[in-house]
C-alpha cells in the first residue's frame, strides 16, 4: 500500500474520478505536448456518462486550452476492459494515450497506478495489522507511524485544517447549488435549527450540519479532501469536527483518528476498490463511513479489535449501495447520504464500544464481499445516470 499521502488529496471538486483524475490527465498529456496545434480527447463510459455533471469537460479543457483548441468526444456506451472511467488523449490527431481514472484522483494506464510512490505498508489486511497491534501493544496509528515518513503528520496537519475551512466555508455559505437542479444549501439552516434542540438531538444536527456543509462545498466546486473520494468528502471532517468540537479532542489525537481512518481507507483501496464507477457508493459513502467509525472508536479509547468492529460494521451496512447521481451531479443522493453516513459512523462507535470486539463476519471479509458485489452491479447503477433515481431525470 502507498503512502496515506496518496489517499487523502487536497483539491477541488466535485468529483475525484471526474473531475480530479482527468485534469491530472490532462495535464500530463499537456507537458508531453506543449507544441500541438490542437488536442481531442475521447470519454468512455461511466466518465463519459456523467462527465458534463461532474464537470470533466471544463476540468480537462481548462488546462489542454492553455496550449491548443480541444474537442471532447464523449462515448457513454463504450467502456474499456480495465475501468468504467476511460479517457484516451490525442494531439493532433496522433500520439493516442488511453488511461482511466480509477478513483480517488488516482490514474492508471491499466496495471498499478501512476504518479504514487512507491509500497510502504508491507501488510495489507487489517486482521494482519490488528495482529501486529495486538502482538506489538501498539494501535493502528503507531503503525502509521511505522511506516511512513516523519512529515507525515505535518501533511495531515493540513489535511485536518482543509477539513476544517471546508466545514466553517458552507456552515456561511448560503443559495442555490450549482447545475440544473436547483438544490439550496441547507447546512446553515440545519445548524441553525440544531442549536435550538437539548443535547441529544442537537449532536445529531450538528453532525447533519458539517457533512452537509463539506458536502456542498465539493458541489461548489470548493477546496475539500478526498476522504476517500470528493462524493464521500463530507463524512469523516463531520465526525471529527464534531467530536473535536462537543468532547475537545486535542489535534494530536484528531491527527492519530486521521492516521487510522487513511489505513481503513487504504486497505479498501489496495484490495477492492474506491471507485463509485467501479463498484457502485458503497465503495465512496460506505468506506468513508467505515474510516470515520475507525476513528471515533479510536478517540472514545476503542481497542484495536473494537476498532476493527466499528469499521466491518460501517462498510458491511453500506453494502449494494448503488451510484445512481440525478443529471450526473454530486447532489442528490449523494449529499444526504453524506450526512447520514456521518452518523451511522457514531453510531457503529457506540456498537462497538458495548462489545469486547469480538464478532463473526472480518473488515477484510467485508472488503472482499464489497468488491465482488461492486463487480456484480449492473453498469447502469454505477455512476452512469442511466438507472435508480437518475432514470427519466
Amino acid at each position: 500500500m502507498k503512502s496515506l499521502k496518496e489517499l487523502y488529496k487536497i483539491g477541488k471538486g466535485p468529483s475525484s474520478s471526474h473531475t480530479m483524475g482527468p485534469q491530472k490527465a490532462a495535464q500530463m498529456y499537456a507537458d508531453r505536448h506543449p507544441d500541438a496545434k490542437s488536442f481531442q480527447v475521447t470519454l468512455y463510459g461511466s466518465l463519459a456518462a456523467t462527465g458534463r455533471g461532474h464537470m470533466t469537460d471544463v476540468a480537462i479543457i481548462d488546462v489542454l486550452n492553455r496550449v491548443a483548441p480541444t474537442t471532447i468526444e464523449w462515448q457513454p456506451q463504450t467502456f474499456l476492459p480495465y475501468h468504467p472511467n476511460g479517457m484516451c488523449f490525442r494531439a493532433d490527431a496522433s500520439d493516442p494515450w488511453t488511461v482511466y481514472s480509477i478513483g480517488g484522483g488516482a490514474l492508471s494506464e491499466g496495471e498499478g497506478v501512476m504518479g504514487e510512490g512507491d509500497a510502504i505498508y508491507p501488510m495489507t489486511t487489517l486482521t494482519d495489522i490488528m495482529n501486529w497491534c495486538r502482538d506489538n501493544g501498539r494501535t493502528y496509528w503507531e503503525y502509521v507511524k511505522e511506516c511512513e515518513q516523519p512529515d507525515i503528520w505535518d501533511y495531515l496537519h493540513e489535511v485536518w485544517l482543509t477539513m476544517q475551512r471546508a466545514v466553517e466555508r458552507g456552515l456561511d455559505a448560503e443559495g442555490v447549488l450549482p447545475g440544473p437542479l436547483g438544490l439550496q444549501r441547507k447546512a446553515t439552516t440545519y445548524y441553525v435549527k440544531a442549536t435550538g434542540y437539548k443535547a441529544n438531538l442537537q449532536s445529531r444536527g450538528l453532525v447533519y450540519s458539517y457533512a452537509l456543509a463539506v458536502s456542498e462545498e465539493n458541489a461548489s466546486g470548493g477546496t475539500i479532501v478526498t476522504a476517500p473520494t470528493c462524493g464521500s468528502c463530507g463524512v469523516l471532517p463531520a465526525v471529527l469536527y464534531h467530536l473535536s468540537k462537543s468532547h475537545g479532542f486535542s489535534d494530536q489525537r484528531i491527527l492519530h483518528a486521521l492516521a487510522t481512518a487513511g489505513l481503513l481507507g487504504n486497505i479498501v483501496k489496495h484490495n477492492a476498490s474506491i471507485s463509485g464507477a467501479d463498484v457502485g457508493c458503497q465503495g465512496e459513502v460506505g468506506v468513508a463511513c467505515a474510516m470515520a467509525s475507525a476513528a471515533a472508536c479510536q478517540l472514545f479509547g476503542g481497542s484495536p479489535a473494537q476498532i476493527e468492529y466499528a469499521a466491518e460494521m460501517g462498510l458491511e451496512h453500506h453494502l449494494g449501495m448503488t451510484c445512481d447521481p440525478i443529471c450526473g451531479l454530486v447532489q442528490i443522493p449523494c449529499i444526504e447520504r453524506n450526512a447520514f453516513a456521518a452518523c451511522r459512523a457514531l453510531d457503529s462507535n457506540l456498537y462497538a464500544a458495548f462489545s469486547d470486539g469480538h464478532h463473526r463476519v472480518s473488515f477484510d471479509r467485508v472488503v472482499e464481499v464489497m468488491r465482488q458485489t461492486g463487480h456484480d452491479i449492473p453498469s447502469l447503477y454505477k455512476e452512469t445516470s442511466e438507472g435508480g433515481l437518475a432514470r427519466g431525470l
